[in-house]
């Protein structure tokens, strides 16, 4: 006989409204932001309103014993009884119209979702200037269930609209009718499957994946980040400000804001984790915290509770500014002097776990530490050995740890320096790194540890007196910076006879360069721009000579065929990397750091918010993901992916203009700037938005 592993019952939209506020039904908003635009949930209401259906709930039993309370809480808040794990944004939608509550989106930003509603037709719209003006329209719904309440908002609605109309009594009741409809969908029928308890992590993932209908995948993270809102909602607090915190610098003194990461409660999860359990394995650290035993799989309230404590702890360490910022300190030691240095996030994630197992568990001095971590950051990033199934590499490395005893720095030191000796090896340097090197990928890592390797040398741009460090400063931004330009030029090269556009852009042939300089050598070949630029830069010997080195310029190399160029080249850059990489073992070595927690401020743009986003536009069927964006220009391309954000050079942007802004290297307006691949032709933008946009508050 098949065993059961739910149950089906039916709720109404008032009882379940209430369940989530008594706690008895946890809502986290953590665990699925709130990313549904407001378009969503007026059509939530239209649908509800209508009397069709609008989908099913599916809840989890959290096994939690009677009277459970949470940890580390003052007040004696109870464990909820049930875990939404399919219909957030729609539960998220009703309570709060229902009871006026605020929603924290996924960007951290909170907001009222306001649905406005026209009882002369039951028309549902997002309240905005034009409706808040229309007496046809109640502006704003919640009033019916939470604030003035049914009677009194249905007396104002009326007296509001004969003041501007005849309304006779036949009309009037009419309208009422309509409200008292609109009130009591607080009666609405929602089906709910309820997986019991007995149902582990796993078949959840797969009942959820199988009978969604958006196509999103529940990970181990989500799991944990939501045992984290049903046993210690003060610690996912405390995680999730955290994050919202590194987005912005703060006008009030230290704040986790940097240049590198803006990391997401899952990444940090996953640093508490190695810290706390010296696990990389989410699925085992789920275990753990249910309270069930890793080999019998029998529950234990009290071993949840040790458990929870041990994250407790480590998540302390793990949000504590000051480990933060000297860990971030570490990659400014290495040479990354900001997010379009790194590659993979990991390497900051399980950098930052292994800099705090050293400074926690080790007591290794911050100076020491300092050291051995940007060693050890440029290793990881380099050898993108974090990256695939990285959380087996992860255990592996921690792991080499499991023999040093407590406060052993000296033993902490020596296992991660035989780590790093053992991986960039003499055959990395010259065999390895030159053949990766071999490639077009502008995030190459190969490249960017090139790139690391000129600002811990503190080089010059080629023929100029300007720092390669000075100009990728994240913290300024400038018209044009430092470029990377190309040694033997396109035009010269296609006349050669090259014209494959990725050998072209080789990483070998291109050079960092003071702006003016690109301009000025144009497409003339090497031999020829050369000595032109030699004349005019009057360079002192001893001056070119390290120039010619830090950018790795073979002797006679404007006399080199293209390919013998990038052969020696390659080899040349990654002898730079190694002399570069050799010198953070240096004692003496010590850059110019940022101030901690003290960025530089933002500056202002003078770019106007239209209220329509990408996603308005896939949505809309204006654009469809996958979608290509162009600049003829800068001659670049760009991709719109399913959730909005727009893909350039394999990074995500949130904005077009973040992404144009990567493209040209400077503020842009997207809209303008790219140009949408659609049927009709290429686009602008800003032509998509203004067709599908509402009148701003402003502009009515």
């Amino acid at each position: 006989m098949a065993v059961t592993l739910y149950k089906e019952t039916t709720y109404g939209v008032s009882h379940l409204v209430e369940s989530i506020r008594r706690g008895e039904i946890a809502l986290p908003d953590i665990q699925r932001p709130f990313v549904w635009q407001a378009t969503k949930v007026r059509d939530l209401f239209d649908s509800m309103y209508k009397g069709f259906p609008v989908g099913y709930l599916l809840f989890w039993e959290t096994g939690a014993e009677p009277g459970a309370r949470q940890i580390g809480v003052d007040t004696k808040q109870s464990v909820p009884r049930l875990l939404i794990v399919d219909g957030q944004q729609r539960l998220t939608s009703l309570f709060a119209v229902m009871t006026n509550n605020v929603v924290v989106r996924d960007d951290y930003s909170e907001g009222r979702i306001r649905v406005a509603f026209r009882p002369t037709d039951g028309t549902f719209a997002v309240s905005d200037a034009a409706v808040e003006k229309d007496p046809e329209f109640i502006p704003d719904i919640s009033a019916l269930w939470s604030g003035a309440g049914r009677r009194a908002t249905t007396k104002q609605y009326l007296a509001r609209l004969g003041s501007r109309r005849k309304v006779d009594d036949a009309e009037e009741g009419r309208l009422e009718d309509a409200i008292d409809r609109l009130f009591n969908l607080q009666n609405y029928p929602f089906t709910v499957v309820e997986l019991s308890a007995a149902v582990d992590e796993e078949q959840v993932a797969e009942i959820f994946v199988r009978v969604n209908s958006e196509g999103v995948t529940l990970v181990q993270a989500d799991f944990i980040l939501t045992l984290m809102s049903v046993f210690w909602e003060k610690g996912r607090r405390e995680l999730e400000d955290f994050c919202r915190d590194c987005k912005l610098p703060s006008l009030s003194g230290a704040s986790p804001f940097n240049w590198y990461i803006q990391p997401k409660p899952p990444q940090l999860l996953r640093a508490t984790v190695a810290l706390g359990f010296r696990r990389a394995v989410l699925r085992h650290v789920y275990t753990l915290l249910r309270g069930r035993d890793l080999d019998t799989g029998q529950p234990s309230p009290e071993h949840r509770d040790q458990q929870f404590a041990a994250l407790a702890a480590a998540q302390q360490q793990v949000l504590n500014l000051t480990h933060w910022h000297e860990f971030l300190q570490c990659l400014e030691r290495a040479g990354f002097r900001g997010a379009k240095m790194i590659s993979s996030q990991n390497a900051i994630i399980f950098g930052y776990a292994m800099w705090l197992i050293g400074r926690v568990d080790y007591r290794v001095s911050v100076s020491r530490l300092r050291e051995v971590i940007a060693r050890w950051f440029f290793m990881t990033q380099t050898t993108s050995r974090y990256s695939g199934t990285f959380e087996t590499q992860v255990e592996r490395d921690l792991s080499r740890l499991s023999e040093v005893k407590p406060g052993d720095a000296d033993g902490f030191v020596t296992v991660l320096t035989r780590i790093i000796d053992g991986t960039l090896t003499p055959d990395f340097w010259q065999t390895t790194l030159p053949n990766e090197l071999a490639s077009s990928a502008s995030k190459s890592p190969a490249l960017l540890a090139y790139i690391a390797a000129l600002n811990i040398l503190d080089a010059d741009a080629l023929l100029s007196t300007v720092k390669v460090r000075s100009r990728l400063d994240p913290a300024i931004t400038a018209r044009k910076g430092v470029e990377r330009h190309h040694l033997f030029p396109r035009a010269y090269l296609r006349r050669s006879g090259v014209n494959s556009t990725p050998r072209i852009n080789q990483i070998a042939n291109m050079a960092l360069v003071d702006w003016p300089e690109n301009v000025a050598i144009s497409d003339k070949p090497p031999a020829e721009y050369w000595p032109e630029q030699l004349a005019v830069r009057h360079l002192p010997p001893a001056v070119l000579a390290d120039q010619m080195r830090w950018h790795a310029l073979p002797d006679n190399w404007t006399k080199l065929t293209y390919d013998e160029f990038l052969v020696q080249r390659q080899k040349l850059m990654a002898e730079v990397a190694r002399e570069a990489f050799a010198k953070l073992a240096d004692h003496s070595y010590a850059p110019a750091y940022p101030v901690a927690g003290q960025p530089a401020p933002v500056k202002a743009t003078n770019r106007v918010h239209y209220g329509v986003s990408v996603a308005d536009l896939l949505d809309a069927g204006s654009l469809a993901a996958g979608a290509l964006l162009i600049n003829l220009t800068d001659d670049v391309e760009a991709t719109v992916i399913g959730d909005g954000r727009v893909e350039f050079d394999g990074t995500a942007y949130d904005s077009p203009s973040g992404a144009s802004d990567a493209a040209h290297g400077g503020s842009t307006n997207g809209w303008l700037y790219w140009l949408a691949d659609t049927k009709e032709g290429l686009r602008p933008l800003a032509a998509l938005r203004d067709e599908l946009r509402q009148p701003s508050a402003d502009e009515s």
